[in-house]
């Protein structure tokens, strides 16, 4: 008797060995319809999967992660089989799932025209009406080479001898295709319902400019149609709401050939990101921080002792000083070890918490940049907390909360997730399910659900990662806790113990905003360049209906600056209509329109960029209404 244990430790059981698909139809035949893959003991794979001992059993579906990743997995495999239908001397590369969707890098030329995609989406079609069943089946390594050459894949074969001996070498066929690949994927085809190819691109093979240019082809697919219709509608407010088109309209940042991925900020763009600094420093001042900064530039020994030399090389940038070798920082820590060593410090000190708004270099490629949210050079709002082994727990979920207090200002909702350790961690088992059990300890303390992401953390260790979600539905990785043994050994940082004896400190690297720049992106694109009042470069816009009214016009503006408000007149000779419309363009949060009676009253007539006409204020009625929106930082 075979005892499967369901996700609800339900137990069913079996007399014979079945496949995952005849478990999932024993559950219900409308869960079996539904179902992509499965888990067996924690491990995804495919619902073909034989079970014939006990074992947990957890059916996915398309609402799950790793459902949704075998959906589109199997997605880019029906876009292969298209495009070696129509186009048999095209050659395959890689085809995985990404975070949205799937994408295939594939070396054909010429490249894929607009018309090439129509085709190709067309014969994926094709391919899902056809409900083609996928088989997996494995081949020796010798077999497995002979077969991609056979096949005329050249790539496929330099990923197959690239692959560890002694590992398994699987393959999937579905119908007139097969592919190399770990799988798992959905039972057959038919399951794509609806599906669309977004765009191509080019990409390099293997992410490196000295290789062959490849074509992308980016796509998506649901099994519901009405799923990739509210997906492509969500893809057209993201246009609408491009922080980098604007970012140009509303001259807030931009970025030029001359320096790729080295953004420019602009007067306006300035007064968004100076207003957040003021923020992160009165917040942080209430937290208990103190505000440090580190140089930019600092020698090569330093890289090596902090460990980033051996994991983090190919991403710095270097320099030579009276010829030595020196490196530009990509992380504000190393900085941090050597402000702390300046004194010796007493268990009564800590926790002792520093702040640093540092600016930070990194290389990524060309082709990863993309507007404020990949940079080369961004200000993290970085800080680091040295502490004792028993304030881990209460320091840990007082970053929590203050991060939390963060997000609640915007408006955004988030979910955490738990990065483990990498393989190339640096420390040694026992310290990595130390640090590990402490930071899962106080997620299950205060009582958060999070996700397991394996082998994410850093390489000193693992970490908490805070996902925004934005209010059209996507997620970005902003905020991380992460907690550090290693660079307090690696740098021999100390205090003296109650006891008179020193002791090692443990630290936490974390960031709420995660950059400066990517944060005002993501802002940019929340609001749609809308900022909240305390935030809007331009809080008010001053419109005076002839030229007889601007000498009022110009003290009003005068008493307002006085007040701290950020405030703009337009005296331009263009009718009072269009300077309304061109005010709402730039999407200034507030209009006064003046004309003879509210010189006569010594008034202003209030135009709201939300809730349109407001009436009638006197000047004090309305900036007492201004200054508590900005106080509150209350969004509209």
């Amino acid at each position: 008797m075979i005892k499967v244990t369901l996700k609800d430790k339900s137990i069913l059981e079996f007399a014979n060995p079945l496949s995952v698909i005849e478990i999932a139809k024993a559950i219900s035949p409308a869960l079996a319809k539904e179902a992509c893959v499965a888990k067996i003991d924690g491990e995804v794979c495919d619902l073909r999967t034989v079970v014939d001992k006990d074992a947990a059993v957890e059916i996915l579906t398309f609402d799950d992660a790793d459902g949704k990743h075998a959906f589109w997995h199997t997605g880019s495999h029906v876009l292969a089989q298209a495009v070696k239908r129509l186009y048999p001397h095209a050659k395959l590369t890689v085809g995985p799932a990404i975070e949205n969707g799937f994408y295939y890098d594939i070396d054909v030329e010429p490249a894929f025209t607009g018309e090439d995609i129509e085709k190709i989406e067309e014969e994926m079609r094709k391919v899902v009406k056809e409900d083609i069943p996928l088989e997996r089946y494995t081949l020796s390594r010798g077999e497995a080479v002979q077969f991609a050459k056979e096949r005329e894949e050249p790539y496929k074969v330099i990923l197959i001898e690239e692959l560890p001996e002694g590992e398994e070498i699987s393959f999937y066929r579905q119908g007139d295709f097969t592919d190399l690949c770990a799988g798992p994927h959905l039972m057959k085809t038919g399951a794509l319902k609806a599906l669309k190819l977004l765009n191509v691109t080019g990409a390099y093979w293997k992410a490196d400019a000295n290789n062959k240019m490849l074509q992308r082809v980016y796509g998506i697919a649901f099994p519901k149609k009405q799923q990739l219709d509210d997906y492509l509608t969500m893809m057209e407010e993201a246009k609408r709401r491009d922080h980098r088109r604007l970012g140009r309209e509303l001259d807030l940042f931009g970025l030029y050939d001359e320096g790729p991925g080295f953004p420019f900020f602009f007067p306006k763009g300035m007064v968004i990101r100076n207003e957040l600094e003021n923020y992160w420093r009165e917040l942080h001042k209430e937290w208990g921080y103190e505000e440090v900064k580190t140089p930019m530039i600092l020698n090569e020994d330093l890289w090596h002792r902090s460990g980033h030399w051996d994991h983090y090389k190919e991403n710095m940038y270097f320099t030579t000083i009276d010829d030595e070798p020196y490196a530009i920082k990509p992380m504000n820590c190393p900085g941090g070890m050597l402000a702390y060593k300046r004194r010796m410090w007493s268990y009564r000190d800590l926790p002792l918490r520093v702040g640093e708004l540092g600016l930070v270099h990194r290389h990524e490629l060309s082709g990863a940049l993309h507007g404020l949210m990949r940079v080369r050079c961004f200000t993290q709002d970085d800080a680091h907390i040295f502490m004792t082994e028993e304030q881990i727990p209460e320091e840990i979920a007082g970053v929590m909360e203050l991060i939390d207090s963060v997000y609640k200002v915007f408006g955004f909702e988030y979910h955490v997730e738990l990065s483990t350790c990498p393989e190339d961690f640096i420390g040694t088992e026992e310290l990595r399910k130390t640090s590990e059990d402490a930071l899962r300890s106080v997620l299950e303390a205060r009582g958060m659900d999070y996700v397991i992401n394996p082998g994410d953390g850093a390489f000193y260790g693992p970490k908490i990662d805070f996902h925004l979600k934005d209010c059209i539905g996507r997620t970005w990785q902003c905020g991380t806790i992460q907690l550090d043994y290693q660079m307090p050994e690696r740098f021999d940082l100390t205090y003296v113990g109650a006891d008179g004896e020193k002791h090692r400190p443990v630290m936490i690297h974390r960031v709420a905003f995660g950059s400066i720049e990517r944060f005002i992106g993501i802002l940019t694109e929340q609001f749609a360049g809308a900022f909240p009042a305390w935030l809007a470069p331009v809080q008010v816009e001053i419109i005076p209906i002839a030229e007889r009214h601007h000498a009022y016009a110009s003290e009003l503006e005068k008493r307002l600056n006085g007040e701290k408000l950020r405030v703009e007149s337009d005296l331009r000779s263009e009718k009072m209509g269009f300077k309304i419309r061109e005010a709402q363009l730039n999407k200034i949060p507030y209009m006064l329109v003046v004309g003879d009676k509210e010189m006569e009253e010594g008034k202003v007539s209030v135009r709201s960029r939300s809730g349109g006409d407001l009436g009638v204020m006197s000047l004090e009625e309305f900036s007492a209404m201004l200054h508590e929106e900005i106080d509150t930082k209350a969004i509209r």
